[in-house]
């Protein structure tokens, strides 16, 4: 299988030199974050998030299937992530790495188990109709802290995200297209956002936000906290390295509160934004021109 290229001796020993002297290589903080960019697309559901260079694309998609066997009342909903060659030269189709599978446990533990989506309301039938809802991820370019860039994709896709309207009529399921009755959002419980640590140094006391993937590469473990503006955690994994102190990890997860608030409120302006966007000219000006006719 095929590895991505390491950091050569030279940049190793440039960047620990820096954050031993508390520098980073782009200039930035030890926890300033680069600059985050959320679009919505033309589609409901369709999300572009940028953090620096790194790029992901949510899209999501319902169709009604069966329910599992053993979750009659639940809808069914699944996440999937593809990384390809595209993003690097050490991934290979239909062979999942070490970086594709954590990232589909961790945003499986963060989205999924946390319980953010209403799985019961996606029930139209009991044990025989429901909505299946899926969110095909995708990254279009990897340069460090993909998990975190996946995981506000994956929240704000299903935020914007509208099924179709549907109506039960004695054993008879109808399926409105968006022209036929307005779509309805999905039933949501909570926004869980993962923000991740990276460690540095011989003891782990250098603590870094949004690495990039050349500090990534060079980092002596990682910590990830998933949780909501409410303080609500959902989940935490530490991967590699020594034990982290107690006060370090309470600051962390601190810092981390208040960084899920900021991703909350830049998803809730740019739901309003969209939305507003999409109501040309509000229902007045459609019930005015429905008088005028």
């Amino acid at each position: 299988m095929p590895r991505d290229a390491e950091p050569s001796l030279s940049e190793r020993t440039f960047v620990t030199k820096a954050l031993n002297e508390g520098l980073r290589v782009d200039n930035r903080k030890f926890d300033q974050c680069r600059p985050v960019s959320l679009t919505f697309g033309d589609e409901f559901g369709v999300v572009d998030v940028s953090f620096g260079k790194t790029r992901v694309l949510a899209r999501t998609s319902a169709e009604v299937t069966v329910p599992y066997a053993d979750r009659p009342f639940d809808g069914v909903f699944t996440i999937t992530s593809e990384l390809s060659p595209m993003v690097a030269p050490s991934i290979e189709p239909n062979r999942p790495t070490e970086t594709e599978v954590l990232l589909s446990r961790l945003l499986e533990k963060t989205v999924r188990r946390s319980g953010a989506l209403d799985t019961e309301s996606l029930c139209l039938v009991a044990g025989q109709k429901c909505w299946s809802v899926r969110v095909d991820l995708h990254v279009l370019n990897h340069d460090g802290n993909i998990l975190d860039a996946a995981c506000l994709a994956v929240i704000a896709s299903l935020r914007h995200f509208k099924r179709p309207e549907t109506t039960l009529d004695g054993e008879v399921l109808t399926v409105y297209t968006p022209a036929e009755r307005e779509p309805v959002p999905l039933s949501w419980l909570h926004s869980p956002f993962c923000v991740t640590f990276s460690f540095y140094g011989e003891e782990g006391d250098i603590v870094l936000m949004d690495p990039t993937w050349l500090e990534e590469q060079l980092r002596v473990s990682s910590c990830t906290f998933s949780l909501n503006r409410h303080g609500e955690i959902c989940q935490v994994s530490k991967l590699g390295g020594s034990a982290v102190d107690a006060p370090l990890f309470i600051q962390c997860a601190q810092t981390a509160l208040s960084k899920s608030k900021e991703y909350t409120d830049l998803l809730e302006r740019q739901l309003a934004d969209d939305a507003k966007s999409r109501d040309k000219g509000g229902l007045m000006a459609e019930l005015t021109a429905e008088n005028d006719r």
